[in-house]
């Protein structure tokens, strides 16, 4: 069972990480400018990397959601390609967003193509889950038979 999941727990626990990271980043840009928390209103760079890492953890729940059931419907491998890609979208976002707001930008279009291609998949797989349990209609089954021949 655990090997059927490994390259989706891979790609969580890397992410889970990388949210670790983000909020390691705000703390030092916390100490930099002197913002005392429960503050989260200070210089310009510490806004933006608050923001940053704040939005990274809104996004979080969808990511994992798209991530898993894009993987367990559709395909592991293509979906965890697609989460190394939203984890660099995030990282580019992340470090864009610091350096101006204009900067969050490149990676925000990354993360935004990635989950979309997520949802997609998780979409047609689950879709297709659907029918084949519940109507006993297998949409891959009948594709891979008309490409075969």
């Amino acid at each position: 069972m655990s090997a059927d999941i490994v390259l989706l727990a891979t790609v969580s626990l890397i992410s889970a990480c990388q949210q670790a990271y983000f909020a390691k980043l705000v703390g030092k840009y916390r100490m930099k400018h002197k913002v005392i928390p429960p503050a989260v209103t200070g210089p310009p760079e510490f806004e933006r990397a608050f923001r940053a890492q704040q939005n990274c953890v809104e996004f979080s729940a969808i990511f994992l959601v798209d991530l898993w059931a894009a993987g367990w419907f559709f395909n592991q491998g293509l979906a965890a390609v697609f989460g190394f890609v939203y984890i660099y979208g995030r990282h580019l976002y992340f470090h864009g967003y610091v350096e101006s707001a204009k900067g969050r930008l490149p990676g925000f279009s990354l993360c935004k193509l990635s989950l979309v291609c997520l949802l997609v998949m998780a979409s047609v797989g689950l879709s297709n889950s659907f029918l084949d349990k519940y109507c006993d209609i297998n949409l891959f089954g009948r594709l891979q038979r008309l490409i075969s021949g």
